[in-house]
């Protein structure tokens, strides 16, 4: 495909949907045409499964079931926004993809990376991001930023979005052991942000990871 699928990840609270803005508005400063989406979402059926799953109660659904509602998701999200942007040439920037679902439901709800990829298999088959920049925070300071946006708020949507800030701290400290597994079995792929910084100095690693792994020229 003529495009560049770029997808940012990590756990409650590590400012990816921030970075998300910043490197769109750093692309279509360099005459780029950038689609920012995200997930679950990004397409008219994909945002009606995104309400199920991000509020209501932590325990609405089985590791299953919210397994199956993402890769629904996922595809919906596929079909009609990200690969006909990709066939168009467009830099597609997702806040969050596949990496997700694994890190969420394989790992933090203890599905198993053989369950989550044998859907990802059939919900995506082979098609993979050309860049994942997965952003790494200690759990207690990305749950305390996470309640302070909450509080303040900025949960998209009505109610508001925070069912996976609400499971328990074990459930976190599994979620980010696991994006940093994924980023260790797939270093070609993944570049790991630290993102205890200022958002300044973020955005300067996240340009550096883009240079570096796509040749941006940003």
């Amino acid at each position: 495909m003529r495009g560049k699928f770029i997808t940012l990840e990590g756990g409650e609270g590590t400012g990816k949907s921030t970075q998300a803005k910043l490197l769109a508005t750093r692309l279509k400063d360099s005459d780029r045409a950038v689609v920012a989406t995200r997930e679950p979402g990004g397409a008219a059926g994909a945002e009606e499964i995104r309400a199920l799953l991000v509020s209501g109660a932590t325990g609405r659904w089985s590791a299953m079931t919210e397994a199956l509602l993402h890769c629904a998701a996922r595809r919906d999200h596929l079909d009609n926004t990200v690969l006909p942007a990709l066939e168009r040439g467009d830099w597609v920037l997702s806040d969050r993809f596949a990496d997700s679902t694994m890190a969420y439901q394989g790992y933090g709800h203890e599905l198993g990376r053989d369950v989550v990829s044998r859907l990802h298999d059939l919900a995506v088959g082979g098609f993979t991001p050309a860049l994942t920049l997965i952003f790494d925070l200690p759990v207690e300071v990305g749950l305390r930023r996470a309640g302070v946006r909450v509080a303040g708020g900025k949960g998209i949507g009505s109610p508001v979005e925070d069912r996976y800030e609400r499971m328990d701290p074990a459930f976190h400290r599994r979620l980010r052991d696991g994006f940093l597994d994924i980023a260790r079995r797939d270093s070609g792929r993944c570049a790991v942000i630290d993102a205890d910084q200022s958002i300044d100095a973020v955005h300067r690693a996240v340009i550096e990871a883009v240079n570096a792994r796509l040749g941006a020229g940003l």
